[in-house]
């Protein structure tokens, strides 16, 4: 049995989020500095070992248009440092959008903790991909 984890991979933070073993629900983790990188990849890995983590959900934000940008090919290219473990991709669009109006309804600030945004679209996009499975 394993959990799956969910990287919503931003500029300055990322956002993790983790499975339950069963695979049916969605738990935001934390929010981690994206630099130094290699700090983040440990720091990525050990929460990984810790919770039994075999496979990263990694969410690319593709453009409305259905091509890939800048921030697209910087999250594919954070991927590949995690090589350790099964990689899949999700389509994240709209995902930071959907996560502000989530913790508006639930009425938490997040306006000086963009950081719970980041966690929150991590949940969005394991949500999303464990739907599908």
């Amino acid at each position: 049995m394993h959990k799956i984890m969910a990287l919503d991979i931003g500029t300055k933070r990322i956002g993790i989020a983790l499975s339950d073993f069963l695979h049916m629900l969605s738990t935001g983790h934390s929010c981690i500095a994206r630099m130094p990188e290699n700090e983040a990849v440990n720091t990525i890995s050990k929460i990984a070992q810790e919770n039994r983590v075999e496979e990263i959900v990694i969410g690319v934000p593709i453009n409305m248009d259905g091509t890939k940008g800048f921030q697209a090919d910087d999250c594919l290219e954070f991927s590949k440092k995690l090589k350790q473990f099964k990689i899949i991709y999700e389509d994240e669009r709209l995902t930071s959008e959907t996560a502000e109006e989530n913790l508006r309804e639930q009425k938490i600030d997040f306006k000086k903790n963009k950081g719970l945004v980041d966690i929150e679209s991590a949940r969005l996009i394991l949500e999303q991909y464990l739907a599908r499975l």
